[in-house]
């Protein structure tokens, strides 16, 4: 009777894990899907002063430093980073390597290992198409987070416009994106993404460098708060050149920027990045 028990117990659990994996395996192949979606037509344009002649002096002065002359337009980066992330401001920092592809027209996949050992979380968060969703399991099996609904997807939609950063084409007035200058180290992108109204207000040195980035990002404070536009951006501390385009390559993001209330939950070091 023994003997049943425990042999109906191990089957229960191996049919269990091998349920559990049956769904990663789907969620991955998914994953993969929407990244190889992302790969972008190769583009024939290259860059110009005259693309920017018509802009404000602080904003060529930004786009001068951010790309090289006579480089070819990208329309995607692909990333490699590696850094720190948090859940919370008072939980511990925990190792984080990741991969990212953000596509000007399309959208972004994040992919990440966050943790290590009984801590190690796994899964992606993407935007493609007005489509969005967070999943993050637990060693890669049992699922944590799986989040899809329209505040997240409006959430991703700042997300997606904030790291293009990371692609300064497709903040090129040729995509659409209106500029203004606030002040000569001040400077602001207004576009829009599927329907959403950004505005991003980069912070920039005499040089172009960029120094931080902010905008309001639909997102919640707290869980019991209703979800609303908060300050959220991020702080360069330093850059790097790669292929003609020189990008952050030391970045800290939070909510509540610029306030007494700045959260900091990702730290992050770009180690590659591909154009295309």
């Amino acid at each position: 009777m023994i003997l049943r028990i425990l042999l109906l117990i191990s089957a229960s659990l191996i049919t269990g894990l091998i349920i559990l994996i049956l769904i990663q395996t789907k969620n991955t192949k998914e994953i993969e899907t929407i990244w190889q979606s992302l790969e972008p037509a190769v583009t024939q344009k290259h860059f110009s002063k005259e693309m920017i002649a018509e802009l404000p002096q602080p904003v060529q002065r930004y786009f001068r430093h951010a790309i090289a002359p006579d480089t070819p337009l990208a329309s995607s980066v692909t990333l490699k980073m590696q850094g720190n992330f948090r859940t919370k401001q008072d939980n511990p920092w925990l190792q984080m390597q990741g991969q990212e592809r953000i596509t000007a027209s399309k959208g972004f996949v994040w992919k990440a290992v966050i943790g290590s050992g009984l801590m190690q979380i796994k899964g992606a968060d993407y935007y493609l198409n007005s489509l969005g969703r967070m999943q993050f399991s637990l060693w890669g099996l049992l699922p944590i987070v799986n989040v899809h609904n329209s505040n997240t997807i409006r959430s991703s939609i700042g997300r997606l416009a904030a790291e293009f950063i990371w692609l300064p084409s497709a903040l090129l007035p040729q995509q659409g994106v209106q500029w203004k200058a606030i002040d000569n180290n001040t400077i602001q992108a207004i576009l829009k993404i599927d329907g959403e109204p950004i505005t991003l207000t980069l912070i920039i040195n005499p040089e172009g460098k960029l120094l931080q980035i902010t905008l309001p990002r639909w997102g919640q404070s707290t869980d019991n708060l209703p979800w609303t536009y908060i300050p959220f951006g991020g702080k360069c501390s330093d850059e790097a050149t790669f292929g003609g385009y020189t990008i952050p390559s030391q970045t800290g993001v939070g909510w509540w920027i610029d306030t007494d209330r700045y959260s900091e939950f990702f730290r992050a070091t770009i180690e590659e990045a591909e154009f295309r």
